[in-house]
Order: C-alpha cells, then structure tokens, then sequence
C-alpha cells in the first residue's frame, strides 16, 4: 500500500477519533525521554530487593490540602510540563487545586520508592501518584497489588486511548494507568536523499523488508549513508519490527525464541542488513544519537517518536524529513511502538476520588483533555495517546522539520493501529539475549543455535 493508502488509513482513524471526546500532545522538544532515558538507566528487567539498593531521593509527599495531590516523576524537559499542563487544565474546574510535582532524577528512582515502601510494608512514603514506565509496571502490580489502587470508576473512556498503549497498564482485567505519553514508532527517511537515489517516500511506504534492503544497498552505494541505524547496545530493532508484523517474543508467559519463524526471519533481516552497510548497530547510545543521527550518517530514523528531537538538532537538514509506516515481512503497512509510560494512584493516596477525577479530566480523554496536551505539546513536546486528540488545531499543524506534514496528527492516528502482542516482565533480559545473538551470529556463529542459548538464558533468569 503506498502513500495515497497511508492516507486514506489516517483519515479514517481521525475521522472515527471524533466520536469520542479527548485531547493529546506532540513531539518532545528536549531530550528524548522514557526508553532513551531508559538507556542510560539499568536496562534488565527490575528485580524486588535489588531495586531497593538505592533509595529514591527524599520529599515530603504529604499532600495536606483539600485539593491537593502529590506526584513523584522525572524529565524536566518532558514529562514534568505534562503534568503542569494538567494541573492548569484541572483549576478552570477546581482553581485551588495544587499539583506537588516532586521531581526524580530517572525513573528508577520511582522504581526503588515503590520497592522500598513495599518491603517495609508503609507505603505512607509514597506519594499520591506515580510516574511509572510502561514496560515495568506489571511486574510492580503483580508483585505489590497493596500499592495500587485501579481506575475502573474513574470515568474514562478507555478505547479512545489506544488499545496498545493500555494494554501494559491493564492487569487482571482492571485499570490502573492513565497514559501521558504517546510511544507510537515513526520510520522518517531523508526524501532529498530518497530523491537523489531514484526513489519517493511511496517507494518505502508498504514495502517488504526484502525490498527495503535492496533500496538501502542502492542508496549506500549511491551516497554513502545508511538507510536505518540503531543502538545495538539496548537494541530495540528485533521488538519493533516484530510488532509491526503483529507477533511476540513471547508466548504464555515464556520466551518465545525457537521455533519463531518469524523472529528468525526478523533477525536475518537485521544481520544481512549490518553486513550489507544498510544498518548501522551503534555500540551505545551516544554513537546512536550524536554520531549516525546527529553526524548525519544516515538517510532512515525508526524509533518511539520521541527521537525526533534528536533528528531537529540537525538544522540544516529541515524540510527534507517525511515519516511513514513500518516495511513488514509482507509488505502491507506495520505499526509499532516503543517506550513511554503512565501515571498511577498509590494506596497511599488519602483523596482518591480528586486524584481519579483529575486524572481522568486530563490525561484520561475528559473536557480538559485537550487543553492538557496542547500545553504538553507546545512546553513539553508530548504526544499523547487519544484517538481524538488530532482534532486539536495543533495536532493538525504542519512541521517545518517535516516539510509541512502533519506529523503529530499522523502519530495519533498510527497509535491506534499499533497491534497489542504478548508482554513479559522480562523484556530488556529478552532484549539483551537477543542482542547478543545478532551479534555473534554477524561474527559467524549460526543463527539456530544463538536463538537456543538466548531462550535457555532467559529462562535461567526467570528462575526455570
């Protein structure tokens, strides 16, 4: 499906969007948050006492006032003017309502309060919410359900949120997160690069990875750049493009590694495409960001949206930016997403039923919604996930970077298309294995066998 298709398909997703009543926000302006801000963080999936090492920093979350609500979170530049802009939105209802935002050096340090309380059984040093990533907060859920109160009579309309994004805060049939952020993949391709080479952005929009990697050998032979690069270090490639296909890593509970066609034939598009110079595996992070995207090495950029930023710092390179949908095994169109995070209610929360309405008025998809991620987008760079946010005006913008696309519009409308897969606890252990695997396989080792030790490992981590 080409371009003219991609369209059609986000017309149709904004125009069902307007049946329900909900905002949302737009790209980050700063640096990239949640899972970037996860790669320079303990990237193995949280074990209880070992995440108790280290406290969080130390705050009164007392929230003594009547209209008073305290919430600890992190990422000044991202996530902390999200939460400003609902507590704006929420005094035009309540004008002496306080949102105590206690600021977090990474959420790790949520991680280890919510750790920490547990096993001291007083969960009073909590404060009434929580920011909490999307990968890790089943596993607090499960293992700490005395923490948590749910959402269910919050009021909020769950299928305008998206069924991805929801699916990780959705534990035993209830509830329990409300999502700020819009983790939602983008595949952005340099067009004046694409041009230069004989192609559009419709050649690489519904096109098989087979087809993909041909044009990326032409376009490497052609320029010199690679056509997609990713840090190998905490590799996300193999989870996004799996995905995209709508499968899992995963099955009941276990990993799922042998015996995955598809897996496998994910991971030898990866290694045939390093070995052919299409993609670039940076060895960490800051190779990622500052030295293929930032040193202009590459002509392709696939990751949560919030990477976007990174791709602005290269000035001179606006206009020439278009994102699409994701190359699939099949070649029909793939969504996926990768990172972001939710806000939840403690059981140490003494007014639970202003933190619901709070948090279901905003960040939920109620009346101020809309003005909740307006004010994120344009102080935060947010983008959130509510099928009807792209009705906002500015949602409905054209970015310069982008050559006037509508990017933050074309981003809702793919979230609601990202496929819900099967989860786990263990996902960075799973990543790391997988990681490895590319690696020793690109070094001769054989692809089978790889995949068995990688399985064999994970299971060993998870006690089997």
């Amino acid at each position: 499906m080409k371009r003219k298709a991609l369209s059609i398909i986000l017309a149709s997703a904004m125009s069902l969007s307007l049946l329900a009543g909900c905002g949302s926000a737009a790209e980050q302006t700063a640096a990239p948050a949640d899972d970037a801000q996860a790669q320079t963080e303990t990237e193995a999936a949280p074990a209880a006492d070992a995440a108790a090492e280290e406290a969080a920093p130390t705050a009164d979350v007392a929230s003594e006032g009547e209209h008073e609500l305290s919430v600890y979170a992190w990422d000044k530049n991202f996530n902390i003017p999200a939460l400003e802009a609902a507590e704006k939105a929420y005094q035009t209802v309540d004008p002496d309502f306080k949102l105590n935002i206690i600021e977090q050096s990474a959420s790790s340090d949520v991680e280890n309060a919510v750790t920490l309380a547990a096993n001291s059984g007083d969960y009073s040093q909590l404060p009434d919410i929580v920011l909490f990533q999307d990968h890790y907060i089943q596993n607090y859920v499960t293992n700490y359900p005395d923490a948590w109160i749910d959402l269910e009579d919050a009021g909020i309309d769950w299928s305008n949120l998206g069924a991805e994004k929801i699916s990780y805060s959705t534990i035993g049939g209830k509830h329990y997160g409300a999502p700020v952020d819009n983790g939602t993949a983008i595949f952005a391709y340099r067009t004046d690069i694409l041009e230069e080479c004989g192609y559009t952005i419709d050649d690489v929009t519904g096109i098989t990875w087979e087809r993909w990697l041909e044009i990326g050998r032409d376009v490497k032979a052609k320029t010199g750049k690679y056509l997609l690069s990713m840090d190998h270090n905490g590799d996300d490639l193999p989870y996004m493009m799996m995905q995209a296909e709508g499968q899992s890593q995963w099955k009941d509970g276990q990993p799922y590694f042998v015996g995955n066609d598809t897996l496998k034939q994910i991971l030898e598009v990866i290694i045939t495409g390093a070995k052919d110079g299409v993609i670039y595996l940076c060895n960490d992070w800051s190779e990622y960001t500052d030295t293929s995207i930032i040193g202009d090495q590459v002509a392709g950029v696939f990751n949560g949206n919030w990477i976007i930023p990174t791709m602005e710092q290269v000035s001179e390179n606006s206009g020439k930016w278009a994102i699409t949908t994701i190359p699939t095994l099949s070649g029909k169109e793939g969504y996926a997403a990768n990172g972001g995070s939710s806000l939840y209610i403690t059981s140490n929360c003494s007014k639970p039923e202003l933190a619901k309405a709070f948090l279901a008025y905003t960040f939920g998809g109620g009346e101020g919604a809309i003005a909740t991620y307006d004010d994120a987008l344009r102080n935060g760079g947010v983008i959130g996930t509510c099928i009807s946010a792209s009705k906002s005006d500015v949602y409905q913008e054209g970015v310069d970077f982008f050559n006037g696309q509508s990017i933050y519009a074309d981003i809702v409308a793919m979230g609601a298309n990202v496929p819900v897969v099967e989860q786990s606890d263990y996902h960075y252990n799973a990543r790391t294995y997988i990681q490895a695997a590319i690696t020793n396989v690109i070094n001769g080792s054989d692809l089978d066998t790889e995949l068995q030790g990688a399985e064999d490992q994970v299971k060993f981590e998870m006690g089997q």
